[in-house]
This record gives C-alpha cells, sequence and structure tokens, in this order.
C-alpha cells in the first residue's frame, strides 16, 4: 500500500508557523490590550467638564467612563485625582446632532448622526507627564429615533445613556491602546 502526503500540508505548516510569529510578535485583538504603565493599581477620573449647553451630559460621560474602565481593567477607580497614580481628564466640548434620514409619511428625522468633540487627557500623577492626549478626540455614531412625539422625549434618557456607553468604550480602547 502506497502512502501519499496531501498537496496542501506544507501550506498549511507555512501558515501555522506564521500564526505563532505573529502571535509572538505582540498582536493582540484590538480593544483588549493594556499599554499603559502596569505598576499603576489606582486610576482618578474626576467629572469631565461640559463647555456645551447640554445640560449634564458630562455627567453621563464620565459615569460610563468609570463603568467601562472598571469592567475592562483591574485598575481601582476614584474621584479624587490627589490619591491616584494616574488621572484621566476630560471636556466635552461640542455636541452636534444632524438627522440622516427622514420618515417619508410625517417628515420627521428617524436617524440622527451625533458628533461629539473632547478634549481628553491622562497623566501620570507622580511624574506629571502626560501619559495620553487628544485634544480632539471625535465621537460619531448614528442613533435611530422614534417618530412618535411622545416616544420621541421619553427617549432622549436612554439614547443619551446607549450614547455615553458607546462613547465610553471608544475612548477607553483609545486611552488602554494609547491610539
Amino acid at each position: 500500500m502506497r502512502k501519499t502526503t496531501d498537496p496542501r500540508a506544507p501550506r498549511f505548516a507555512a501558515l501555522l508557523l506564521l500564526s505563532f510569529g505573529a502571535a509572538a510578535c505582540g498582536y493582540h485583538v484590538a480593544g483588549r490590550g493594556n499599554a499603559l504603565p502596569p505598576q499603576w493599581k489606582v486610576l482618578a477620573i474626576p467629572a469631565f467638564k461640559n463647555r456645551t449647553s447640554n445640560y449634564r451630559l458630562e455627567q453621563r460621560l464620565t459615569q460610563a467612563v468609570v463603568r467601562e474602565m472598571i469592567s475592562r481593567t483591574k485598575y481601582h477607580v476614584i474621584p479624587q485625582p490627589q490619591d491616584a497614580d494616574a488621572v484621566l481628564e476630560g471636556a466635552v466640548t461640542s455636541l452636534e446632532t444632524v438627522p440622516m434620514l427622514f420618515d417619508q409619511t410625517t417628515g420627521r428625522a428617524t436617524l440622527m448622526l451625533v458628533t461629539m468633540s473632547l478634549s481628553v487627557k491622562l497623566t501620570d500623577h507622580a511624574t506629571g507627564q502626560v501619559v495620553y492626549q487628544n485634544p480632539r478626540f471625535i465621537f460619531r455614531n448614528e442613533y435611530e429615533i422614534s417618530t412618535d412625539i411622545p416616544s420621541f422625549f421619553q427617549e432622549e434618557g436612554p439614547a443619551l445613556d446607549r450614547m455615553s456607553r458607546d462613547f465610553a468604550r471608544s475612548l477607553v480602547s483609545a486611552v488602554l491602546e494609547k491610539f
């Protein structure tokens, strides 16, 4: 009985070696890395500043960033900068909503594009060195809205919460991976 080899075997072996090599070179799934100093244990996230006219927007954003940082890292997160290894500060500089789709029968918007601009800075508290900074951190996302007027106003709070969570995911990923 004669033994035959699969002609795909050399390609499979090369692909396997390449994947092991890529894994050893520091590649990782986006959104799961942490390029911050390993000696940090406590991270302060004081309330973001709000330079827009949107009431309490900074509170929702700060809370969402704190929740996201706690869920994705092992840092102890506190609001007081003086007791922390590092401080993450943010200021909302603009918030713009633009209608993108309209209901053909009512003429009301059904899809909005939200664009938010922030100034963000992460500082090593001991040295004063800025570890991450983005004076124009832009967050954009599309959100569907109801054409029913009474439910539209009831949706505002949950819509802002959704936007805050989406923003927090984006910001925490950028900070952790130093993008």
